[in-house]
């Protein structure tokens, strides 16, 4: 190839079809170095810049790679290329990432990373009588669409629910139905922020929503939590500072670390977001899985001017597979919700709901909340037991499914999250839950998916493969 077209294709193109075949006819074989830019530039009379260009696009095929100094040399067999280039995807993939989902993947006999109740604990055969009966009122139940905003008739029970329950005025037309709180994240997200947004979030957080915000673009500006709560004049400080549009917050048995915030911070925090025109996203999965007493009225009871967006989920205590949770909207940011919600389902399942309304208005709830509350708060007492002899430190819950509990420093959590896999046991490393992405030493275990047995082996092999 001593001479190039001028017209045509382009000239690097050419010059990276030369290189191409050359390899093909192992002219160059792998690890082979190429001729220098200068010099095939001067053997094909061309530009060095057009050489250049021929060889990073050579590069970034994976045909050619670089040695520092040294230059550019042939990566491996060019069919073996071809082969691996079948199973590439026919478009370009934007970085998305959720790590809680890809933890959850795993399959492991000792699972502490799911926050998720035990089946053996949930009314399984009560809900089978349940979907019967729904059926025999609702023949057609599977013959039609519910409505975006989920059935009247649900939210109309809910909107009851929540009036009894906190004394403070909510209408039904408030009341959105999603399919459960991740999808309520979801759709905060897709429909208030734009990328580069501030997005003020707890250090540590819920990890799912950590990776939702960053994948629309929002830069998350942490805000520690104790065991006390929030530091207030942190959070005045940022949101005069930032000016951020939200702050998600889960502050009912905070996940992971199982903390509360107290009631007199609730209502400081509303007073903040309404002088600061923030949006808090209240995010309440556990409130109902208390072990003592029950926990401080959500911060929507404290809001007056529509600054609280109130996420409910209550489908882990009664079927995780149906799904159902409501947000209580803010009315003039219902309208942009339903938008988005039409776009990505047109409405929860119909049969879903209906089967949750019946089983969530009987007395068998209740009864069955209570047993709940007893068989996770055993649980979470057997884990700890496990951990009392280690040294490491945590604060008792007082609800929810997880213990956030501080490892040695020395203690390299994503190493020993590697090698608990190899002995089947999974958990969360705390780095996960930081929005900063920074390796901590505290880890999330959860209390909720394994029965008692399982808990107690499964800490035994745990605790004697993080101090080995």
């Amino acid at each position: 190839m001593s001479k190039l077209h001028q017209s045509g294709d382009f000239l690097f193109k050419q010059i990276y079809d030369y290189v191409v075949h050359r390899i093909e006819r192992k002219e160059w074989k792998k690890d082979e170095k190429l001729p220098s830019v200068r010099q095939l530039a001067i053997e094909l009379n061309v530009n060095r810049l057009t050489v250049l260009k021929a060889y990073q696009l050579l590069k970034k095929e994976g045909i050619v790679y670089v040695k520092d100094k040294s230059g550019y040399y042939v990566l491996g067999d060019i069919q073996e290329h071809e082969k691996a280039s079948i199973h590439k995807p026919i478009l370009s993939l934007p970085q998305q990432q959720n790590r809680l989902s890809a933890i959850h993947q795993e399959k492991v006999i000792y699972n502490f990373s799911q926050a998720l109740i035990d089946p053996n604990l949930l009314p399984n055969h009560f809900l089978s009588d349940y979907v019967k009966k729904v059926f025999d009122l609702y023949p057609k139940v599977l013959s039609t669409y519910s409505t975006v905003q989920g059935d009247e008739e649900l939210r109309q029970l809910l909107t009851d629910y929540f009036v009894g329950q906190y004394k403070t005025y909510v209408e039904a037309d408030q009341l959105l139905i999603i399919s459960g709180s991740q999808q309520g994240i979801q759709l905060v997200a897709q429909t208030f922020i734009k990328p580069r947004d501030y997005v003020l979030i707890e250090r540590p957080s819920y990890s799912a929503a950590i990776d939702c915000f960053r994948a629309h673009g929002a830069k998350l500006i942490p805000i520690d939590i104790t065991p006390e709560g929030y530091h207030l004049q942190q959070v005045e400080q940022f949101m005069k500072q930032y000016k951020p549009r939200i702050f998600y917050l889960n502050p009912t048995f905070h996940n992971p670390t199982g903390y509360t915030v107290p009631p007199w911070q609730r209502k400081k925090l509303v007073e903040l977001a309404e002088t600061y025109r923030c949006l808090l996203v209240e995010d309440d999965a556990y409130h109902d899985i208390y072990f003592d007493e029950e926990p401080p009225p959500p911060l929507y009871t404290y809001d007056s001017g529509n600054t609280v967006l109130y996420i409910r989920s209550f489908c882990k205590y009664i079927s995780p597979g149906l799904r159902i949770a409501t947000m209580i909207c803010p009315v003039a940011l219902l309208q942009a919700l339903l938008t988005t919600k039409s776009l990505a389902d047109n409405g929860s399942p119909l049969l879903n709901q209906k089967i949750f309304m019946h089983y969530f208005s009987s007395l068998r709830l209740q009864q069955h909340i209570e047993k709940i509350r007893i068989a996770l708060q055993i649980r979470k007492e057997i884990m700890e037991e496990e951990l009392a002899n280690t040294g490491w430190s945590w604060i008792c819950p007082k609800g929810g499914l997880n213990l956030w509990v501080q490892l040695p420093s020395y203690i390299n959590t994503e190493h020993l999250y590697s090698q608990c896999l190899k002995e089947s046991i999974s958990f969360v490393p705390g780095s996960h839950c930081d929005p900063t992405y920074q390796s901590i030493s505290s880890i999330r275990l959860s209390y909720s998916y394994m029965n008692e047995r399982q808990i107690e082996e499964g800490m035994k092999r745990f605790v004697h493969l993080a101090t080995k």
